[in-house]
Formats: structure tokens, sequence, C-alpha cells
């Protein structure tokens, strides 16, 4: 169902009995904060595209460069706020026996906004990590590890695979859902692309969550077509979703 007034009917008995819920989030719910995206006219940092500074590469080659974008970003994020689509998924995790949140995002505005159970795919901009041992910054040390490696941004750059075990643990997740959302992504980045497709052959009813279609639309049990701070809070309603024992 793709129009601007979905038929909810179907979405709404799910819902009240789906035990185990997991949530796929995307650039766009962090967009809605005010926080830049990669791509675009927002995408650009002085003279340098990020694909030519998040890389192994750029930071072995010019790591004080690396560093200033990043402190840049930082910054940035210091300064934007979870919105109403970050909290009603972290209300949400107290209306399913199980619920999982599964994100691209590096902002750390889930976990702002008080969700707990996240599974970070591409890493957490808030973190430093060794570049060399993996090892966390603790809060005090330089930006050298006791192993001599260079401390760096916790994130996954491009030609890096993802955080171990966590792209496994997701696939794992949604493979065993009743009810997937997928919101504010474009459903084109793999492998977590794949991940509404793998719940989709797994039985799960998934919802689309997203202001334009993706590749994956035709496929969704549901899907609607606005921004995720209005539609989240609508279909994670408390008071709808709550009353279980009034479902039959």
């Amino acid at each position: 169902m793709n129009d601007s007034e979905p038929d909810l009917s179907r979405y709404l008995d799910v819902v009240k009995s789906a035990t185990r819920c997991a949530v796929l989030t995307g650039a766009g719910v962090s967009a809605e904060s005010g926080m830049p995206t990669f791509r675009g006219k927002d995408g650009l940092w002085k003279e340098y595209r990020a694909e030519e500074l998040a890389t192994p590469e750029a930071f072995e080659r010019n790591p004080d460069l690396v560093w200033e974008w990043y402190d840049y970003r930082r910054g940035i994020v210091e300064g934007v706020q979870p919105n109403a689509g970050h909290e009603a998924l972290a209300q949400a995790e107290d209306l399913f026996e199980e619920f999982t949140l599964i994100t691209q995002n590096v902002d750390g505005l889930h976990q702002q906004a008080g969700s707990r159970n996240v599974i970070e795919l591409h890493g957490n901009i808030r973190r430093d990590r060794c570049h060399l041992c993996s090892r966390y910054r603790e809060e005090g040390e330089g930006r050298e590890c006791g192993c001599g490696g260079p401390f760096r941004p916790d994130v996954v750059w491009f030609g890096e695979a993802l955080p171990a075990g966590a792209i496994e643990e997701a696939f794992r997740i949604v493979s065993t859902a009743d009810l997937v959302f997928t919101a504010g992504t474009s459903s084109q980045v793999y492998p977590a692309a794949q991940l509404p497709y793998t719940a989709k052959e797994h039985g799960a009813f998934v919802v689309e969550v997203n202001p334009e279609s993706t590749p994956f639309t035709p496929l969704a049990d549901l899907s609607v077509r606005g921004p995720s701070g209005v539609w989240l809070p609508i279909l994670l309603d408390p008071s709808g979703i709550g009353s279980r024992s009034d479902s039959g």
C-alpha cells in the first residue's frame, strides 16, 4: 500500500500480536534532526568529498586532516538532538518481548533518545579506537595507543568491513522477527540493504517508512511515504500497541 494515507488495518492486527520486532534505520532518520549527510550539497567539507577522507589510506596519509574533519563532524553531532522518530523507537523497546534497533547511523542519537538494544553497523563517531589493535580509547588518553598504533574515530570507512559480528547478528535478528521496520534508508547500501529482504523471506511483516520509494518498496507489506519523525510515533503508538490484552 503506497498511498499517502495507507490502509493500516492489516498492520494493526500484526503489530498487536508481534513479539519480536526489529528496526533498521538509515541517514534519513538523523537528517530529520538536522544532521548533514555524506552526499549532496551538505556532504562537502572544504574542498574535499567524504569519500576522499573516510578511508584508511587518507588517515595513514594525513591523519591531522582526517581528525580535523571528524572534529568538525563531532561538533555538528553535539549540536543536534533526537527527533520524534528516535524517541518513538526508544519507547517501543518496552512494547515487545524482543526489540532490536539496527542502525547504519554513527551519531549515537538512538542511544541519546534512550534506546538500549542497538546494533551499530557502521560504528559510532563519538568513540575512538586503535587503528592497529582496535582497543577503545579511554578518557584522558592521547592519540596514540599503548600498542603504538594511532587512535582513530570508531567508524567504518570506505573499503573496510563492518564490525565483527554486527552484520551477522543483524541478519540473525531479522530472520526470527515477526515485525520489521525499515526507516529513513534508501535500501541501496549493502549488506544492510539485504536485511529487509531476508526478513521478508523468513515470514516477517515488513514496514517501510521513507519519504520516497526505494528498490524494496514493491515487496514491503506496508510502505508509508513520509518522514520517520511523523510516522514512527503513529505506527508505534504505545496507547494502541500496549493494549495487547484487548486484541483477542
